[in-house]
């Protein structure tokens, strides 16, 4: 799925799942949405007004290998 792809989604229907590290301290959350083909999006938890960022495969996957080697 391209970017434009991405932001041309209507996330209105999607599953929004809180990371299972998240704890219950307010303001420290985030949700991801599974897009098929590997691509998520990812909105604050406690502010659904906000635009969701939304990552292909690929930019997920450097995202989240960035955070596991804590370059973030």
């Amino acid at each position: 799925m391209d970017k434009q792809a991405l932001y041309l989604r209507d996330l209105t229907e999607v599953a929004w799942h809180k990371s299972s590290f998240s704890n219950d301290i307010e303001f420290e959350c985030v949700e991801v949405a599974d897009l098929g083909d590997g691509a998520v999006a990812l909105r604050d938890s406690t502010d659904h007004t906000r635009e969701p960022l939304r990552f292909t495969a690929a930019e997920w996957a450097a995202f989240t290998a960035g955070v596991r080697d804590n370059q973030f």
